[in-house]
């Protein structure tokens, strides 16, 4: 896909389609890497994004044991 590069005050960039924007679900910010002469533009995702969804089902499949004591015999609390 060819686009082109247009003036944005003293900057230049490119449009991205609303298409293009739904389909990667991009959203404010986006990661550039910059690697073999090419500029891959990614999504970024939130940090933690979809932690309590995985700690829900965790919970109800009963793999939310702990596998190793919280507190040791030889911690002097």
């Amino acid at each position: 896909m060819q686009v082109r590069v247009i003036r944005i005050g003293n900057s230049r960039g490119i449009r991205l389609s609303k298409t293009i924007l739904q389909k990667y679900d991009i959203q404010d910010n986006v990661e550039l890497i910059l690697e073999d002469e090419q500029i891959v533009v990614k999504p970024t995702s939130m940090a933690r994004q979809g932690w309590n969804e995985a700690f829900k089902k965790m919970h109800l499949e009963g793999d939310d044991q702990l596998l190793i004591d919280d507190v040791f015999a030889d911690e002097d609390l």
